[in-house]
């Protein structure tokens, strides 16, 4: 379904200092929310729920190769157990950090406090070339499902042309306004779901619990790379919507109640149809595979639950680019603010106050992507997600050294040692996933991570001589413990 070290140095300071020092921060982000309620409209609890949920998962579709990668009892096992070691750790730390710095930007905000402003640009990086690459993806699946309806979309100029066509209008909706983003999510999600509603309830009868307990059929070997990185895609980017924290109403309460209330949803609509297709249905192990739910539902219920499904598959698929358009569009946006950006990226569109240069340069390389082979660019997206990801833990651990005094509406109730146990445990995961990669992969990688590095290095150049205009965000972090 579904990124060298430059610390800036800091004066020791005492508790009161240290609470103080965020008032700035905290006193520009409610007068730029207070500026945006002028013009838009908040993004309201149940909205963001599902832009999370999106974000995070879009629906069952993708879990079916966990199932032929290690059989049954793992695929179930793995989605009830991996939740609690990866996705609450993440949602934990997202909760905390949204609701204490809740600005547009989210983990490029965090890096940026913990670390400095050359970390928190390479956050950005990290993060907004992974969720583009992946944005690219979403089109292209889409032409995949509506060319078995309509074969002239299969190959040729038409196929291309569907994919410049679907990206352009999602696109558009999405400049339309994340209100209004929102609520379409809130209607793709409900109404992709329900085919694996009627799934489950019709399978109930012909549910025979002795199948859940299989570990795969005799012969078929274990592809637990496979089944790693299924659980991997389908549970991750908890922290994407912390970009459009400056969005949301009272984010400091909306945030913590809208993660709790995705990852109900998400571990729900991820367990309830494994449960009911392993179990109604004899094990045909190489059978699953992206997509088998399809094929499943017409096993169990006939041909129109299948055509139901893969309707879904497509509604679904808009939902995920949607929610992982907003993401990109207001981490460029944040980044503008953090002075990381020239300030010409921060622009907003006067009709719908969306950040429109965002929403096209996300736009812009989505549609180059998808007009090329990039397997192995896609694999780079877990790579450069986990190393963001091994960042953002560390801001949180050493925000929560450097900042203790700071007011956190949320705060994960644990003290110093239990953190470091919380983040470690999913960290050796991400390090894991670094380790398997291909050699392209890391090349890939290391050479996008260079560009990010350069890219940094080039705006520090054009703010030092004044060739562009920058928001003064980061000169007041600098200075912001001097006193």
């Amino acid at each position: 379904n579904k990124n060298l070290r430059q610390i800036i140095p800091h004066k020791a300071m005492g508790q009161e200092q240290e609470t103080i020092s965020q008032v700035p921060f905290l006193e520009d982000q409610q007068q730029q929310q207070s500026t945006i309620t002028v013009t838009s409209k908040k993004l309201s609890l149940l909205p963001l729920i599902f832009l999370i949920y999106f974000e995070v998962a879009g629906g069952p579709y993708g879990e079916e190769p966990a199932v032929g990668a290690a059989g049954p009892l793992f695929a179930i096992l793995g989605f009830l157990i991996f939740p609690f070691i990866w996705s609450i750790p993440e949602a934990l730390v997202t909760a905390e950090l949204a609701t204490t710095f809740p600005g547009n930007g989210g983990y490029v905000i965090w890096a940026h406090h913990a670390f400095g402003p050359f970390w928190g640009s390479l956050m950005g990086s990290w993060k907004f070339l992974s969720g583009v690459i992946n944005l690219a993806s979403y089109p292209i699946l889409c032409i995949d499902y509506l060319k078995l309806v309509f074969p002239i979309f299969a190959s040729g100029f038409s196929h291309y042309l569907a994919i410049f066509v679907v990206t352009l209008v999602l696109s558009f909706l999405n400049y339309t306004g994340l209100a209004i983003v929102g609520y379409t999510a809130v209607t793709l999600g409900v109404v992709s779901l329900i085919p694996f509603l009627f799934l489950t309830v019709i399978a109930i009868p012909k549910i025979d619990s002795i199948r859940w307990i299989s570990l795969g059929q005799n012969g078929v070997p274990k592809n637990w790379r496979l089944f790693f990185n299924t659980l991997f895609w389908n549970l991750n980017f908890w922290d994407n919507a912390s970009t459009l924290a400056g969005e949301v109403e009272q984010p400091q309460r909306t945030f913590p109640k809208a993660l709790f209330s995705a990852g109900l949803l998400t571990c729900v609509a991820y367990l309830l149809p494994l449960l009911a297709a392993t179990g109604a249905i004899p094990l045909d192990q190489q059978n699953w595979v992206d997509g088998y739910f399809a094929e499943v539902a017409e096993i169990i219920a006939g041909k129109w639950l299948k055509i139901c499904i893969e309707i879904g598959a497509c509604l679904s698929i808009i939902g995920l680019y949607e929610a992982q358009l907003s993401n990109c569009a207001y981490q460029i946006l944040g980044m503008t603010n953090l002075g990381l950006l020239p300030k010409v990226f921060g622009s907003r569109s006067s009709w719908f106050h969306t950040p429109w240069v965002g929403i096209f340069i996300s736009t812009l390389i989505a549609l180059t992507v998808s007009y090329m082979d990039f397997t192995n660019i896609i694999s780079c997206v877990n790579f450069l997600y986990s190393l963001g990801m091994l960042l953002e833990f560390a801001s949180f651990l050493w925000l929560r050294k450097k900042l203790p005094a700071t007011k956190r509406p949320f705060r994960v109730p644990m003290e110093m040692l239990g953190l470091i146990f919380m983040c470690i445990i999913p960290s050796g995961f991400l390090v894991y996933v670094m380790v398997v990669a291909t050699k392209m992969v890391c090349f890939v990688s290391a050479l996008l991570t260079f560009f990010g590095i350069f890219l940094y290095f080039f705006i520090k150049l054009c703010r030092s001589n004044k060739w562009l205009e920058f928001k003064n965000f980061e000169e007041k972090l600098d200075n912001e413990d001097v006193n």
